[in-house]
């Protein structure tokens, strides 16, 4: 873990110069399965560390991490409504919050409808997240 703890972090024209020996077939690869990662650990309630991510799902596109964890932050918010935040800048370590306004009152009610089009809702957002296809 201390490997990619205490690798310097590149500066936004490195990143770009980096970003451009990429393909962005590549890249956006990367952002899905980070997507995806990040999802299934706040799910389970696991603290989500940089190292981990790094390690996990990043590998060899350190030298784009910066860009590939900024591109996941906007799917997350746009297609899930939810926000990566750091809590911990000493350990880097994030959670996801909800960015959506909370409702009160009448439309905050909990029915069979609502609960089914929640699921759909992510349902769809996964097979829109794996190219508009995804196996049973």
């Amino acid at each position: 873990d201390e490997d990619y703890i205490l690798t310097p972090t590149p500066t936004h024209t490195q990143v770009q110069r980096n970003l451009e020996r990429r393909s962005q077939d590549q890249v956006n690869q990367k952002v899905s399965e980070l997507v995806q990662f990040l999802l299934v650990k706040d799910q389970k309630k696991i603290p989500i560390k940089r190292a981990d991510i790094l390690k996990k799902v990043i590998r060899e596109y350190k030298d784009v991490y910066s860009e590939i964890v900024n591109r996941a932050g906007r799917t997350l918010k746009q297609v899930f409504g939810l926000q990566l935040v750091e809590i911990d800048t000493k350990h880097h370590i994030y959670i996801l919050t909800s960015d959506l306004p909370r409702v009160e009152g009448e439309n905050l009610r909990r029915d069979n409808q609502t609960a089914k089009l929640g699921l759909l809702l992510i349902i769809l957002s996964f097979i829109f997240m794996k190219g508009n296809s995804a196996k049973d």
